[in-house]
């Protein structure tokens, strides 16, 4: 073996455990979370049981994967019964959502809100935890720009 061989090789190897370390250290970007948004704007206690059922199943499918997962019920129109605290008929099973499920938001239409308040002569209160924006549908429209997967039972 020639000298200049042994240097080579040594040299060799030092680039390549430089290399090595350096990919190494560089950081591993992580995969973005899955997106999904649930629309509910009937009053079908069916449909809001399947808007649950599904959030649960999508949320374990990606929990198995290793995977995160965004998820949100946006309710509007009649499905906003689902939030209300007085008339909810999936109330037990979403409180429950809310306490033991973080990445499943609920979101009431502020419209239909004050359509009910109107109507009824008072604000009907929402479910401790539902958060409320402006305007359901559009809310709806701004997460699809983001790339959010959208889903009507």
């Amino acid at each position: 073996m020639s000298p200049g061989g042994a240097s080579r090789r040594a040299l060799c190897r030092a680039l390549l455990a430089g290399f090595l370390t350096a990919a190494c250290a560089v950081p591993v970007r992580t995969a973005e979370p899955h997106r999904l948004a649930l629309q509910i704007s009937e009053d079908e206690p069916a449909k809001m049981r399947s808007v649950l059922d599904i959030a649960a199943n999508v949320s374990r499918h990606y929990s198995g994967l290793g995977e995160d997962v965004e998820i949100v019920v946006i309710a509007f129109n009649g499905g906003l019964d689902m939030l209300l605290q007085d008339r909810s008929p999936v109330k037990e099973r979403l409180e429950n959502f809310l306490k033991s499920m973080p990445n499943v938001s609920f979101v009431a239409c502020g419209n239909t809100l004050e359509t009910l308040a109107v109507k009824e002569g008072r604000r009907p209160p929402l479910i401790q935890g539902v958060s409320i924006t402006q305007v359901g549908v559009a809310a709806l429209i701004d997460i699809a720009e983001k790339n959010w997967t959208i889903v009507r039972p």
